[in-house]
């Protein structure tokens, strides 16, 4: 199975600084994307580190090890990056004046054969177009969420909440940060999304929907989709990871842990 990449970012209409921050390994069909917070400038520096972190220690693992790894495997080294992202965005949050407080959201997602490994901290988000019907395969970590699920309100009346940016979780806030991942199977023709809410919040999900079945390839689609959201105001930074998957499914492979060669992860 093949993996297309597209990835934007863009500062939007009223922001003045752009703290989403995007990174891509094809070699290794790994994705991040990160939505920063903070005083200015902390939080594209937050946003930065993540994605830094990320994909240079999670892309060098998986190239290392992913023809052997299996998915549980990819799950630890996932989880085990974070943490150390956490830890670095942490550490440099409580050493310099300038960047207290600061933290970011996170989603990646590393594209395997047939199925995609997905974690989330924050309410970035990842969506799953399949056969025209675009589908939230994520669950924002954000006090609106809490107070849908707990039936204070519907998803129609939190379009017009005010507190739609308070996350319950971020990365680099507390010396721990608890990533949420889920495994999806992936089919052929299927379409991944992962953006900040500087898109979800200005566009409703069967606009973006609409958007990306107006376009055939993936800059035309991201493109498009920034376009949208400045046009519905542009309120915040707008960051857009798009993925297409191709092909037929490999066998996933047995579990292979190597805690000696890649001492990093252990």
């Amino acid at each position: 199975m093949e993996f297309e990449f597209y990835s934007q970012t863009d500062t939007g209409r009223v922001r003045s600084n752009n703290e989403d921050n995007v990174a891509i390994d094809t070699s290794c069909s790994l994705a991040v994307l990160a939505d920063g917070m903070g005083g200015y400038a902390a939080g594209e520096v937050a946003s930065g580190m993540a994605c830094e972190f990320v994909s240079a220690e999670l892309g060098r693992w998986l190239n290392e090890a992913a023809p052997q790894a299996s998915d549980g495997d990819v799950r630890r080294a996932m989880d085990i990056c974070v943490d150390n992202a956490n830890r670095a965005i942490f550490g440099a949050a409580n050493s310099n004046p300038m960047y207290a407080g600061m933290g970011t959201t996170l989603v990646l997602g590393v594209f395997r054969s047939g199925r995609l490994l997905l974690g989330h901290i924050g309410d970035s988000r990842g969506y799953r177009l399949r056969a025209g019907v675009l589908q939230q395969v994520t669950k924002d970590h954000s006090l609106l969420q809490e107070q849908i699920d707990a039936g204070m309100l519907t998803p129609e009346q939190a379009q017009f909440a005010a507190n739609k940016n308070l996350v319950t979780r971020a990365l680099g806030v507390e010396d721990m940060a608890q990533l949420e991942t889920h495994q999806h199977e992936i089919q052929s023709g299927d379409i991944y999304l992962m953006c900040s809410d500087g898109l979800s919040d200005m566009l409703r999900d069967h606009q973006i929907a609409e958007v990306m079945a107006q376009h055939q390839t993936l800059p035309e689609m991201g493109a498009a989709l920034v376009a949208a959201a400045n046009e519905a105001g542009g309120r915040d930074n707008i960051a857009v990871v798009l993925v297409r998957a191709q092909g037929v499914a490999d066998p996933a492979p047995r579990s292979w842990w190597p805690f000696r060669r890649f001492a990093g992860l252990g």
